[in-house]
């Protein structure tokens, strides 16, 4: 009841303070504003959204909150000889799409599952978990799980091998209840694959929950050393500075609901 609670919430409050949506609200705030006649804060409004979007068009705004997430735990980690798991979250997955046209469809965060084969094909004997049911709110019948089953089996993958978790709405349940499907011992070695930004949420709950992880961080989206540039693209940049926003508001959540024990962390933090 608790963690249905925080999904419901979580999302609600997501479509009042995303960036994209509090653009249309204000909108419709000035055009209210103009049907009664008060021109004056209606033309400051307006000019305050108009300014806020040239910005984000000219500069890659959201490339400069999803860096300092991205570049939290090293690229291309050196992996030992062993391992005794390897967990990817889901992400890549359009579930609705592919129970609509029948086939495997895929969002842009492929890495994923790419790195997920790789280490599959490394280490042959690691375990291997795909974690993820859906985190919609109006299409929980599509499971991320089922697509990833789909795509694994095409591409040849031992599904005898694969640990399916199709349950979990989000982060917090995705670690939880892959946790109490495989049962890992701490001792043991585990490799976690997630997109890069949100890497450090995801090492945060496992880091609560006891289960030790290194981090293999994928799907990077920033370019560095190219941070300070001028491009005009108010799409792509819109799109990045959603992504940053939600990132980081869902650390300070996770933080204050005592679903990670640090609000930022970092990899000298050891397990909780």
């Amino acid at each position: 009841m608790r963690e249905s609670l925080f999904f419901w919430t979580s999302k609600l409050a997501w479509m009042m303070i995303a960036p994209d949506n509090l653009v249309v609200i204000l909108l419709l705030i000035a055009w209210t504003l103009l049907r009664r006649g008060a021109y004056r804060p209606a033309a400051w409004l307006l000019g305050t959204v108009t300014t806020a979007l040239m910005v984000v068009a000219l500069f890659p705004v959201g490339e400069w909150l999803l860096y300092p997430l991205e570049s939290r735990f090293a690229a291309n980690p050196k992996l030992p000889d062993r391992i005794d798991g390897v967990i990817v979250l889901s992400g890549t997955e359009d579930a609705v799409r592919s129970s609509l046209w029948q086939q495997v469809e895929l969002h842009d965060s492929a890495e994923r599952e790419m790195a997920f084969l790789e280490l599959a094909r490394r280490y042959p004997k690691a375990r291997l978990v795909f974690t993820g049911g859906s985190g919609s709110i109006l299409y929980q019948d599509n499971k991320a799980a089922d697509v990833a089953r789909k795509l694994f089996d095409n591409l040849g993958l031992d599904l005898s091998r694969v640990t399916f978790e199709r349950n979990s709405r989000n982060t917090y349940e995705n670690v939880v209840m892959s946790r109490e499907l495989v049962r890992p011992d701490p001792a043991q070695t585990w490799v976690l694959i997630t997109t890069a930004w949100h890497m450090p949420r995801s090492v945060g709950i496992f880091r609560n929950v006891g289960w030790p992880v290194i981090p293999y961080p994928v799907d990077h989206w920033t370019r560095p050393g190219k941070l300070l540039r001028i491009d005009m693209n108010l799409s792509g940049n819109l799109r990045s500075l959603v992504t940053g926003v939600r990132e980081w508001v869902g650390l300070l959540a996770y933080y204050l609901s005592g679903k990670t024990a640090a609000l930022f962390p970092d990899p000298g933090d050891p397990p909780a």
